[in-house]
C-alpha cells in the first residue's frame, strides 16, 4: 500500500546530512503537511535544504531552516572548512543530489587538496560511488570502500567467436562448474602466493581472517560481481596486447577482495571515527594520518585486500582458460575502491582515492563495463589533470536496488536478454539493464578522459544466484 510518508533515506537522497536533521525534518514536514502527497513534501525540503535562509521564519519549516544555518557545536569535533575546494563533475545533469552532496562535504575536510565526481556518480556511504578525492597524507577507509580492491579483469582467446552461440550450452556449463558466487566456495580452494604475505603473522586483524581468505579465494561476491563470457573488438591498431583488430572470444570478471576486505574495512573505520571525530555530516569521512601506527597498518592491509582480489581474478581465469583448453592472448584489469601515492601536478605526494573509479592516468589500460545487455570498454587512460587522472568504473545505477526489485519485471528482463542475445545465469531484478545509466552517454561524458581501445559485449553472464537460465 502507498503511503504518503517521508522516510530519511528520501531527505539523505536530496541531500539532508546524516543526525538530528532529518528527524527533525520528518517530524516537521509530517506535522504541517499531513495529508499532502509525498511530491509536495518533498519539494519543499528540498528548497529549504537549498536556500535554508528563505524558510526561517516558516511556521511549519523554520526551525528546519535553522539547523541547516546552524553549525553543530562539539568542541571534541574537527571542524570543516567553510568553503569547500572546487572540482569538476562529469555528466551533472544524470548525478542525484545526495552524490553531490556527499562529495561537497568531502570537499571541506581539512586534509583534502583535490577531488572530482565521475558520470557514473550515485549516492554512497561517505565518499559517492563514482567519487575521487585526494588528501594530503590521509587515507579514509570509507573514502576506499568496503569492497577493497574490487576490479575488472579480462583475457581473451584466439577462438572464434561462433562458439558463444555453437557452443552455448559447454560455455555456460564452465562458467557453472569454474565459478562460484556470495557465500559459495569451492570444497577444495587453489593456494595461492597471497596467503603467505606476512601482513597475515603481523597484522591481527588480517590473521584472524586468513581461514575466511582461503577459503574464498577464487570466488566472486554478490551484488554486481560478474563472470561472463563475451566478444572483444579491439579497434586501436596500436594496441597494447600485439594483436590484429579484429573480434576475439573473451572472459570478463568483476569482484573484489571478499570478507577480507570487507573486514578490513569495518575495523579500520571504527579506529578512524575514534580518533578523528567529524560533524555529523562528514562522520563516514573520518581519516587516518599516515605518519600513525593505525594508518599505516590501515595501509598495509589495504594493499593485501587489493592484491587478494587480483588473485581471486587470476584463479577464475585460470580455471576458465584450462576449460576451454587455450592460454589468454591477453589479459586487462584495473581496480577501484582503493588509495593510492601520487603525485599532483607540482610534484607534491597526495593521496588519491577512487571509490568507484577507473585509473585513467596517461597510457594506463583499464576497463569500463556497461550493464548485462550493454558493451564495456577497453580504454586508455589521457592523464586527465582536472578528474585527478580518473574515470567512470561503470555505466552506474539510474535507480536503487529496491527501487528495481519494485518496479522491473522478470519478463522486462526476460526481453531484454532476448534483444540483446544475452545468456543468463543467476542475479536478480535489482541487476536488471534498465537499473543502469546508458554507458554509451556515460563514454560521451568522459571522451577527454580515455580513449577507447576495443569493446567488449557481453553473451553468457554469471552473476549470484541459482545455477538456473533466466528464459
Amino acid at each position: 500500500m502507498a503511503t504518503n510518508k517521508l522516510t530519511g533515506k528520501d531527505l539523505r537522497h536530496i541531500g539532508y546530512p546524516e543526525g538530528k536533521i532529518i528527524g527533525l525534518a520528518l517530524q516537521a514536514i509530517e506535522d504541517g503537511y499531513k495529508g499532502k502527497n509525498r511530491k509536495v513534501k518533498l519539494d519543499l525540503l528540498k528548497k529549504v535544504y537549498q536556500y535554508p535562509h528563505n524558510y526561517v521564519k516558516d511556521q511549519v519549516v523554520g526551525a528546519v531552516a535553522q539547523a541547516l544555518l546552524t553549525p553543530a557545536e562539539d568542541s571534541g569535533r574537527i571542524a570543516l572548512n567553510k568553503q569547500r575546494k572546487d572540482y569538476p563533475i562529469y555528466g551533472e545533469a544524470g548525478i542525484e543530489e545526495g552524490a553531490k552532496h556527499q562529495m561537497n562535504v568531502a570537499m571541506k575536510l581539512p586534509v583534502t587538496v583535490g577531488g572530482a565526481l565521475m558520470p557514473d556518480a550515485h549516492q554512497g556511504y561517505g565518499l559517492p560511488i563514482g567519487g575521487v578525492l585526494a588528501t594530503e597524507n590521509a587515507v579514509i577507509p570509507y573514502g576506499v570502500g568496503v569492497d577493497i580492491g574490487c576490479r575488472m579483469c579480462m583475457t581473451f582467446y584466439d577462438l572464434p567467436t561462433a562458439h558463444l552461440t555453437e557452443r552455448n550450452d559447454q560455455l555456460r556449463k564452465m562458467l557453472i562448474d569454474n565459478t562460484r558466487f556470495g557465500q559459495a566456495t569451492f570444497q577444495r580452494p587453489k593456494d595461492d602466493g597471497v596467503l603467505e604475505r606476512p601482513e597475515f603473522q603481523e597484522i591481527k586483524v588480517v590473521r584472524d581472517l586468513k581461514d575466511r581468505a582461503y577459503k574464498q579465494i577464487g570466488s566472486s561476491g554478490g551484488g554486481n560481481h560478474f563472470v561472463e563470457f563475451g566478444v572483444v573488438d579491439v579497434v586501436d591498431t596500436d594496441n597494447e596486447f600485439g594483436v590484429p583488430v579484429g573480434k576475439y572470444l573473451a572472459v570478463l570478471s568483476h569482484s573484489g577482495s571478499r570478507g577480507l576486505g570487507a573486514n578490513i574495512a569495518a575495523h579500520y573505520t571504527r579506529i578512524a571515527k575514534s580518533v578523528c571525530k567529524l560533524p555529523d555530516e562528514a562522520k563516514h569521512l573520518a581519516w587516518l594520518d599516515l605518519d600513525s601506527e593505525a594508518g599505516q597498518e590501515y595501509w598495509r592491509a589495504m594493499n593485501l585486500a587489493g592484491d587478494y582480489a587480483s588473485a581471486c581474478h587470476h584463479q577464475i581465469h585460470e580455471r576458465l582458460g584450462k576449460a576451454l583448453g587455450e592460454a589468454p592472448l591477453a589479459m586487462v584489469e584495473n581496480h577501484h575502491n582503493f588509495a593510492w601515492k601520487e603525485q599532483d601536478a607540482d610534484g607534491n605526494e597526495i593521496i588519491v582515492h577512487r571509490k568507484g573509479a577507473t585509473p585513467a592516468g596517461k597510457g594506463v589500460l583499464g576497463i569500463i563495463p556497461g550493464s548485462m545487455t550493454a558493451p564495456g570498454f577497453i580504454v586508455r587512460g589521457r592523464g586527465g589533470v582536472a578528474s585527478i587522472n580518473s574515470a567512470s568504473h561503470g555505466a552506474g545505477r539510474v535507480m536503487s536496488r529496491r527501487k528495481a526489485k519494485q518496479s522491473i519485471t522478470q519478463q522486462e528482463v526476460t526481453n531484454a536478454l532476448k534483444q540483446a542475445k544475452v545468456t543468463l545465469i543467476g542475479s536478480g531484478l535489482d541487476e536488471a539493464p534498465m537499473a543502469y545509466k546508458d554507458i554509451r552517454e556515460v563514454m560521451r561524458q568522459q571522451e577527454d578522459l580515455v580513449d577507447i581501445v576495443g569493446t567488449f559485449q557481453p553473451r553468457i553472464v554469471r552473476m549470484c544466484g541459482p545455477n538456473e537460465v533466466w528464459r
